[in-house]
This record gives C-alpha cells, sequence and structure tokens, in this order.
C-alpha cells in the first residue's frame, strides 16, 4: 500500500510539473508534441494505437530538453490505422444514433505508440493532462473519460499502472497477458479480446490433440511472450509434453540475435514449434528463417499474428506454409467500407497519417495545400482525381475483421457505460432525462459503469465483462493455406470455454494442409520402445528424451487381461477359469448331485408306496415327505455353482442354498420335537402330543424358513453377490468368481443354518436314549454331528482354496452335508421296508418284541 501510495505521489508530482495553475487558469507547462487524430466532443475518448510499429531510440543527455518522439516502421501498418479508423467511425456510428447518448457528442483523440511502453506512456500522460488550455474556473480534470489502449501487453502494462490511480477506465483491444487481470493491480483495466490465461489452454489443448509430444518454444520478449509462454508449458506438462527450447525475439533485436534463434531451430530435432509473439516482433526472425530455406517446421501461432496482412504472403508461406492455430471470433461491419473508402488526404491536410495511408493505396503522393513535400521527395504527384472506392485492397475487406472488431465493441461499450451513467437508465428507456451533469462525469464513475456493461450489439454479440475485466473466451481454428497464389487464413475449427474453465474443440482434420502436405506431422524426441524393451531415461533430458533397452522384466505392462510371453514381446490373452460343466470335476460334481437328487425322489416314492406301514407312521409320514423335498432340492442346489459366473446366477446360488438348507434342518427340528413330545405323552396326565399337532409343526418350518428368506431378501436388496474377475491369483489366469458382496449376510446365512442345527442336535441328543427299537432321535443326532463336521471344516478349506477349487469345495460340502442327512436318517427305514419287511410291525417299533 505505501509504495502505490508513493507512486501515485511520484504521478500527480509528474503531471504537476507539465501542467501549473497561473492568473489566467490552467496553463500547460509542457507537452510531449505527439501528432493526433482529434475532434472535440461534449464527452472525449482517447485512444492509442501504434501506426508506426517502432520507436527511434534517441540518446538523452539530460542537458537540453528531450528531442521530438520520432517513429519509424518496417512499412506503415495498414491493419493498425483500420483500428483507428474504426474507432471513429464507431463514435460517429453513436453520434448519429439517437437512442445512444442523445444530444451528446462524443469526441475523440488518438495517439500512436510506436509499439513502445515508453512512448505509451507519454501519450497515456498527454492524455490524462489534457490537450488544450483550460479556463479560469477550471480545476483541471482529465480530457478523456475513458481511453482505448493498446495492443501490445507491455503497453497496456504500463498506460494501466500509470493511469490505474486515477481509475481511468481502459479498454485493451488486442494485450492478452493475463497478468492484466489482476484486479489489485490494475483495477480499472478491461478488454474486448480474451486473456492469455485461455490462449494458453487452448494452445495447450490443441497440441494434446494432434499428439505432439516434443515441441520448441519462440516468445517475444517482453510480458506478452513471457508469461504466455509460461502459462503454456504449465498446461502442456500436466499432459506429459516436452518444451524442447525457448527462444526470445523482439524487434528491437540485432540482427545477430535473430540469427542465434535461427541456429537454435536448425540444431533442435523438434518438428512443430510454438511462436508466442506479437507480429512486430516476430517477423523479423520469419525473413531470416525464409532466406535461410528452412522448411519442414510446422507452426503453431498465437493470436497476435496467425492474420496478420504483412507475413501473409507467398514469400513467407514457403517456409510457413500449414501454420495453424487460434484467432478471435471474426464479424462483418459492412458500413465500415463506405467510412474506410472516403478516407482522403484533402479533407483534412494535417491530419497525420494519411499522407502515409494514400500513398500506398494510390501510388501517389498528394499535393496539400500548406503543406509543402520534401527537395528528395521522388514519388509521383497526385493529380486531385484519385478514389478509393473501386480498390480492391484487403484493407477494404470488412467481412473478416477480428481486431477492428475488437476495437469497434471498445467503444460501444464506454458509450454504453456513458449513458447509463449521465441518464441513469440502459440504453432504449422511452424517457430520456439526464441525471448527471456531463461536468460531473469522473473517470472513477465510469470504471464502475463499465463493469456492469451487458448489452447484445446490432450483431447480435453479447458484450460484457467478468469480474477481472474479461470477456467471454472463444477462439477459431486457423490454417494457413495458398489458395490461388494468395494466403488464405481458412477457419477449419472452433474452441468454446463453458464457464468452470471446461472446454470444447473441435477440428475438421481431414481440410488441414499441413507443412508436410496432407499427412499430419510426427513431433517426438525419441520413438516409442519396440516390444522386448523398456524406457532408459537419458540423465539431463528431459522425459520425452530416453533410451530403449532390452526387458528384465515386464516393460510396459499389459492389460489386466492379458499376460506377457517368455520373450517379453507379446500380450497373450489369459485364461479365464471357473468350474465348468464339462471339465473333469464338473462331470463328477454334476453326477454325484444327480445321483443324491435321484435318492431322494426315490426315497420319497418308497415312503408314498408304504405309508400305511408302521415304519413310515412311525416317522411321521409328512414331516418325512418335507424333509425328503428338501434333500432334493439341496442336491440339485450345488448345479448353480457350474459354469461362468453371472449376476443371476451368482445371486441364485447364494440364496438357494440358504433358503434350502434352512428347510432341511427345519425339517429334521421339527422331526426331533416330535420325538420329544411323544414320549412326554407316555407320562400320565401329561396332553403335550395332543398340543403339538400337524399345524404346530408346519408352522414351526414355515416360520424358521421364513426367517431365512428374510436374511436372504435383505442381501439381495441391499449388496447383492455378483460376478468378479480375480487377478491376482495368477499372471496367465483369470479366476472368474461369484463375490458374496456383502460378507455380513452370506455368514449370516451360514450362522442362521448354524444356529438351527445345533438347536437340533441339542434336542435329538436329549432323547437319544428314550425306549424304542426305532428311535428317531438317534438317527438325526448321528446325521447333525455329520452335518456340524462338515460345515466346520468348511469354512477354513472355502478360505484357503485357489481359484475354482473354492467352488468345488462349497460344493463337497453342501453334497457331504445332503448325503449325511439323506443317509443317517432314511437308510434305516429303507432298509427295513424293502430287505426287512418281517421287522416293519407296530410290536418291533414299540420295542415290544423279544430278540
Amino acid at each position: 500500500m505505501a509504495m502505490q501510495c508513493n507512486m501515485q505521489r511520484g504521478i500527480l508530482l509528474f503531471l504537476c510539473v507539465l501542467s501549473t495553475d497561473t492568473v489566467s487558469g490552467c496553463e500547460l507547462f509542457g507537452r510531449f508534441d505527439m501528432p493526433s487524430l482529434f475532434k472535440e466532443g461534449d464527452i472525449m475518448i482517447g485512444g492509442i494505437f501504434p501506426v508506426l510499429n517502432k520507436e527511434t531510440l534517441s540518446t538523452y543527455t539530460f542537458d537540453k530538453e528531450p528531442p521530438k518522439v520520432q517513429c519509424e516502421g518496417y512499412e506503415f501498418d495498414l491493419r493498425i490505422y483500420r483500428w483507428t479508423q474504426a474507432m471513429i467511425f464507431a463514435i460517429e456510428e453513436i453520434n448519429n444514433d439517437p437512442a445512444l447518448l442523445p444530444n451528446i457528442s462524443l469526441g475523440y483523440r488518438i495517439l500512436n505508440s510506436c509499439a513502445s511502453p515508453t512512448n505509451t506512456l507519454r501519450a497515456a500522460l498527454t492524455l490524462a493532462s489534457g490537450a488544450e488550455e483550460a479556463s479560469a474556473t477550471s480545476h483541471c480534470p482529465p480530457a478523456i473519460s475513458a481511453l482505448i489502449a493498446e495492443s501490445g501487453s507491455s503497453q497496456s502494462i504500463a498506460a494501466a499502472g500509470i493511469l490505474g490511480p486515477f481509475h481511468m477506465p481502459i479498454i485493451s483491444y488486442f494485450s492478452t497477458c493475463a497478468c492484466l487481470s489482476d484486479r489489485t493491480k490494475y483495477p480499472t483495466f478491461f478488454r474486448t479480446i480474451p486473456s492469455d490465461y485461455f490462449q494458453a489452454k487452448a494452445l495447450a489443448a490443441l497440441v494434446k490433440h494432434f499428439g505432439w509430444q516434443w515441441i520448441g518454444a519462440i516468445q517475444a520478449d517482453n510480458d506478452y511472450g513471457r508469461n504466455g509462454i509460461l502459462a503454456f508449458k504449465e498446461e502442456v506438462e500436466k499432459f506429459g509434453v516436452c518444451v524442447a527450447f525457448v527462444a526470445s525475439v523482439l524487434r528491437t533485436y540485432t540482427r545477430d540475435k535473430f540469427l542465434e534463434v535461427v541456429e537454435i531451430i536448425k540444431q533442435s530435432s523438434v518438428k512443430v514449434i510454438l511462436a508466442f509473439s506479437s507480429e512486430g516482433d516476430f517477423y523479423p526472425l520469419m525473413q531470416e528463417i525464409v532466406n535461410q530455406n528452412i522448411t519442414g517446421i510446422q507452426w503453431i501461432s498465437c493470436v497476435a499474428w496467425i492474420t496478420a496482412p504483412r507475413p501473409s504472403t507467398p514469400e513467407i508461406h514457403r517456409s510457413f506454409g500449414g501454420t495453424v492455430g487460434f484467432v478471435m471470433q471474426k464479424m462483418a461491419i459492412p458500413k465500415l467500407k463506405h467510412f474506410l473508402t472516403s478516407i482522403s488526404p484533402y479533407t483534412d491536410p494535417n491530419a497525420p497519417f494519411v499522407k502515409d495511408f494514400w500513398e500506398i493505396m494510390v501510388g501517389c503522393t498528394p499535393v496539400l495545400q500548406g503543406v509543402h513535400a520534401a527537395t528528395e521527395d521522388t514519388t509521383k504527384r497526385c493529380t486531385g482525381n484519385e478514389t478509393l472506392m473501386n480498390s480492391e485492397h484487403d484493407f477494404f475487406n470488412v467481412t473478416e475483421l477480428r481486431v477492428t472488431y475488437n476495437v469497434y465493441k471498445a467503444v460501444y461499450a464506454i458509450a454504453h457505460a456513458l449513458h447509463q451513467l449521465v441518464f441513469c437508465q440502459p440504453v432504449g428507456a422511452q424517457t430520456v432525462k439526464r441525471c448527471l451533469n456531463l461536468s460531473e462525469i469522473k473517470p472513477k464513475e465510469v470504471s464502475k459503469k463499465l463493469q456492469k456493461v451487458n448489452f447484445t450489439n446490432q450483431f447480435g454479440d453479447e458484450v460484457f465483462f467478468d469480474e477481472n475485466g474479461d470477456p467471454p473466451a472463444s477462439y477459431d481454428v486457423i490454417n494457413w493455406q495458398l489458395i490461388n497464389g494468395k494466403v488464405q487464413h481458412v477457419t477449419l475449427g472452433h474452441l468454446t470455454f463453458a464457464a468452470n474453465g471446461d472446454y470444447k474443440l473441435s477440428i475438421e482434420e481431414e481440410k488441414i494442409v499441413w507443412r508436410t502436405g496432407k499427412k499430419m506431422p510426427t513431433s517426438v524426441c525419441s520413438n516409442v520402445c519396440p516390444v522386448g524393451t523398456r524406457k532408459a531415461q537419458i540423465q539431463g533430458k528431459p522425459i520425452c528424451c530416453f533410451d530403449c533397452v532390452p526387458c528384465a522384466a515386464d516393460c510396459t505392462p499389459c492389460p489386466k487381461e492379458y499376460w506377457s510371453n517368455e520373450r517379453k514381446d507379446d500380450c497373450i490373452p489369459r485364461t479365464i477359469e471357473f468350474l465348468k460343466y464339462h471339465e473333469p470335476m464338473g462331470i463328477a460334481l454334476t453326477l454325484v448331485s444327480l445321483l443324491g437328487a435321484s435318492l431322494s425322489l426315490a426315497t420319497m416314492v418308497v415312503f408314498i408306496n408304504y405309508r400305511e406301514t408302521p415304519v413310515i407312521k412311525a416317522s411321521n409320514f409328512e414331516l418325512s415327505s418335507f424333509l425328503l423335498f428338501s434333500l432334493f432340492l439341496c442336491f440339485l442346489c450345488p448345479l448353480t455353482f457350474l459354469g461362468q459366473p453371472t449376476v443371476w446366477t451368482c445371486m441364485l446360488r447364494h440364496t438357494t442354498f440358504g433358503v434350502t438348507f434352512a428347510l432341511c434342518i427345519s425339517c429334521a427340528l421339527g422331526k426331533t420335537i416330535v420325538v420329544v413330545t411323544a414320549f412326554k405323552a407316555t407320562f400320565p396326565g401329561n396332553n403335550i402330543a395332543g398340543k403339538f399337532g400337524h399345524a404346530q409343526q408346519r408352522i414351526i418350518i414355515c416360520s424358521c424358513t421364513l426367517i431365512q428368506v428374510v436374511i436372504c431378501a435383505l442381501w439381495l436388496t441391499l449388496n447383492p453377490p455378483y460376478p468378479h474377475m480375480l487377478f491376482t491369483y495368477s499372471n496367465r489366469m483369470i479366476v472368474l468368481e461369484c463375490k458374496t458382496g456383502s460378507q455380513a449376510a452370506f455368514y449370516a446365512v451360514l450362522g442362521y443354518i448354524g444356529i438351527l442345527a445345533v438347536i437340533c442336535l441339542i434336542l435329538a441328543f436329549m432323547a437319544r436314549k428314550l425306549p424304542d427299537n426305532f428311535n428317531e432321535a438317534k438317527l438325526i443326532t448321528f446325521s447333525l454331528l455329520i452335518f456340524c463336521a462338515v460345515w466346520i471344516t468348511f469354512i477354513p478349506a472355502y478360505i484357503s482354496s485357489p481359484g475354482k477349487f473354492t467352488v468345488a469345495v462349497e460344493i463337497f460340502a453342501i453334497l457331504s452335508s445332503a448325503f449325511g442327512l439323506l443317509i443317517c436318517i432314511f437308510a434305516p427305514k429303507c432298509y427295513i421296508i424293502l430287505l426287512k419287511p418281517e421287522k416293519n410291525t407296530k410290536k418291533h417299533v414299540m420295542g415290544k418284541t423279544t430278540s
């Protein structure tokens, strides 16, 4: 804050030196004596343009008044001169518009900066201090209410830095340095061109899109170039792109420095180079590259020079043809053509730049009244009848305006801000009445209104500024093509940025003409390592540069579904392993499963045929039928574990297993309770058997099974089993298995079956010594001992079994426990029924026969 205050005091002191208050009013003490395009108005707008793009450097001795500022150029810059005319045209158009600033005239004063920050500073101070002497009552306010400046970022930094403390609003039409978005340093700076923050992202997106990994960079040795390349490098490094070199250029450099850059390009292996520079700074290097016939380089351009007319010639195209880059949106201003063709030196003989313009356009020197031609001037004299109305020069082509359109938008943005300030209502309101005197307009208030400007111009383009003074970012993709002997800037794509910073890039690649023809150039430091070799980083080189050495192990890892062969030069698909029906183990398990299901059905048939016999009656035919049906389902359950796991089979196999075994153990529990209650009924006065009839038995079976159904339903709803590929088992094999989904649910299903089995085992064990020859509790006890032993050993075997053997262990446990129940409970009954029918009597069953 202290530094800012000191700077403000210094500027104020400097302005006080320029102007001193006298008795007669505010009198200028000194001025820079700069030529200007001037027209007086009620409200003045300043403009700074580098019409002549190089300053003649002078030596200051400080013992006399500094010499007058002199500018020179490689040639008069028609492109920039059109920018000045666009500003004048827009002001004239606004003055003739009855809706925008009615009854208020806008004036202008436009100065030349010579593309020099120093001269831009002079111009800014000249505009701020006033062009004319003020009246006696004047407090010497700035002569302008807003400033349109400048094309170069360094020049805009100088202007914004010197005028920012005075809250003077500045709108740039071509300065893109991201540093100018810093509101703490440049609080009143706006622009109608996107920031380099977006341009750097756009150029990085272009490099990524075409797959270039090894590129060079040339920067202007000023704020624009240095900040732009820095932002670009940060972006491309995110994509693994390496920048081989960064060389600097500047229009004031000597030829030797440009030759040094040429040598860097010649010695480098890069085939793609980005030039982040203005046209004036880059053009001398372009000439040297053409002179030395350097071809084969694919150039990427920033917005500053890709559509500039001076380098867009067949001569430059020999080395720079096929250049691709970004540029701002284009717009046509049809009415501007008539305005440009009406420019004449005879209208105002003393107007600066017009004489140079006329000589280029017409090819003769105008004879102007009161203006003496130089004695050494040998150019052709004009007759006075020359006209520009039928000229076909590109200067008058107003169908593809880019920077010119930015100047046009800047003037209208200022006009809308002034309208809001003076009339306190938006443009187009029915009642128009001033709410502020023109003498009370302060630049600070204009800046505030500019920040809130939001309107749609006559071309349907929305004009507004974000919180940093930047417009919305969008670019066209441009390609240099030689068509009919002329360099054309062909639009082949578009890039737009969303509010969140994401971008969308679309390019018609098939229409691009590259430097190498129709084939897209490649640019890598090292080629991709062949199979069987790996990258070895070269010390001191970027990551894009490497050697290829033979592999000792896997180089580039194969995809998960593949493994490398012994020579490490090919990826072979891994075999997918799961328990199949047609393999020996699958066939064996299927046969055993079907055998168990068949024995269950056969036993049921026997029970149905002999249901009236004492053995069947004693074992409770209904419960035995339920138990045999559940065992039949248990034997079929393993079939769902075979074959390739799918979503449905994974869900079916675990839930089917859980429900069928819960039903099976529930039936065994019911039979055990029947045996216990039947024995209790033999005691006098005990009628418990009458209370535990068929209905109660069915309730026990259904309720115990229903609990398991609920557990399985919750399992399938919340986190069901699913097919899963296991890659860690073997590098040559993928194990396709069913993940349980919820481990808690899986062990809840097993635990519930275990609880039922333990309860049944305890009851059966207590009833094992009841006085009956055919005590079914003994059989149930033995079968449940086998059941529990199988499932206790199952858990460690299940966890430790690899691959498809995990499924085999689970199937084995299911079949073993099912066979244990079937054989232990039903084999003795079938033995008596089929082989010992003489024992199938009530006396024998009740244990009343003698041995």
